[in-house]
């Protein structure tokens, strides 16, 4: 059987996305790849699919897709507001959990928050990858539906028997630590010294309006060039996470569609750690860093994928309550009759109050 699921609304930004191609950067092609890989991974453990099988990253909400020629299973990550549409019927539906739709049914992601980011990953999804990615990159055309933000009417195909297995929910949503954000010093750290590093530490930053895919600009404290150090280098590379310092002082944190090279210095860099944090962070939120090592980063990353397994190793099938039919063997593996009265004894028994 084969369906499709039709994007019938786009919203601000919404595309593609899988790991990303890496290998490529010696060319200048950026490796890309969702801002968010947990939240991928957790979509698409929901939906049935491979960890880093393509999903659609959803900026900020106002997505809405249909169901075409059959049913399609798919599964939202992220904290979104969701409607289900079954004709003139609105029903409020969870995040964190899958949802088969039927035929002319709708999914309509209402609104995102508290940060901008949510993952759609959709059972049986199949696209043709573009050096080894599905990965949308737009400023060079690559990846999905040929190298573009989806927009209204966008058919995505799915080859699968139909939707299989039970749908799914997370027990308890994914969330982020409120902290700041862990960076090391950046290549070009002589450039700033110690003084640019503390006032970088002890900034209250903003996202500004003039961020997307490729970085954030944080409006905040300028951060000064040492005197006699240039405010552009020769062009050297340049990964997600650097911090570079234009000659104005204000820096811009670099995500995945970051350009290969550059030329500006780079203060420091966010660990991979905390750079999904980063990336969700909508325009105005509040920004504040910390100083560790390159070990305590690799450490954190280690601690940050054994977390995400067990999030994902604690996956269920959806409870009753969340619009699904009855589970049987559940209900009877439930104590349903805690605490009832024994008429029989002597005196009347009193219920156990206790559980």
């Amino acid at each position: 059987m084969k369906a499709w699921l039709e994007l019938t609304a786009a919203g601000v930004y919404t595309s593609i996305q899988d790991r990303g191609r890496p290998g490529f950067r010696r060319i200048g092609v950026p490796a890309s790849g969702v801002l968010d890989p947990a939240l991928m991974q957790i979509a698409n453990a929901l939906a049935g699919n491979p960890a880093d099988h393509p999903v659609v990253e959803c900026y900020d909400g106002g997505q809405c897709l249909a169901a075409v020629d059959g049913p399609v299973r798919i599964a939202v990550a992220g904290s979104a507001h969701l409607e289900l549409i079954r004709g003139d019927e609105r029903v409020t539906l969870a995040a964190w959990r899958s949802v088969t739709l039927a035929p002319g049914e709708r999914l309509r992601v209402v609104s995102i928050g508290p940060g901008r980011l949510a993952m759609i990953a959709i059972q049986g999804l199949k696209l043709v990858p573009v050096l080894g990615s599905c990965s949308t990159y737009s400023r060079a055309a690559l990846g999905g539906l040929a190298g573009r933000a989806l927009s209204a009417g966008d058919q995505l195909p799915v080859a699968t028997n139909g939707p299989d297995g039970r749908e799914l929910e997370l027990p308890a949503p994914w969330t982020t630590e409120d902290r700041p954000i862990r960076v090391v010093p950046g290549p070009q750290f002589d450039h700033f010294g110690d003084a640019g590093l503390a006032t970088l530490l002890a900034g209250d930053y903003r996202v500004g309006t003039a961020s997307d895919r490729m970085g954030i600009r944080l409006e905040g404290p300028a951060i000064a060039h040492l005197p006699g150090m240039d405010s552009e280098i020769v062009s050297d590379a340049i990964v997600p996470g650097a911090i570079q310092v234009p000659g104005n002082g204000q820096a811009i944190a670099l995500l995945a569609d970051a350009q290969t090279a550059g030329g500006y210095p780079k203060i420091a860099t966010i660990i991979s750690a905390d750079l999904d944090r980063v990336a969700g962070k909508p325009p105005g939120a509040s920004i504040r860093f910390t100083a560790v090592s390159a070990a305590e980063g690799v450490t954190a990353a280690r601690d940050s994928a054994q977390r995400l397994a067990r999030a994902i190793q604690s996956i269920r099938p959806c409870a009753p309550d969340s619009g699904q039919s009855i589970d049987i063997d559940a209900l009877y593996r439930s104590n349903l009759v805690s605490g009832v009265v024994d008429a029989a004894r002597s005196g009347g028994a009193q219920p156990d109050m206790t559980e």
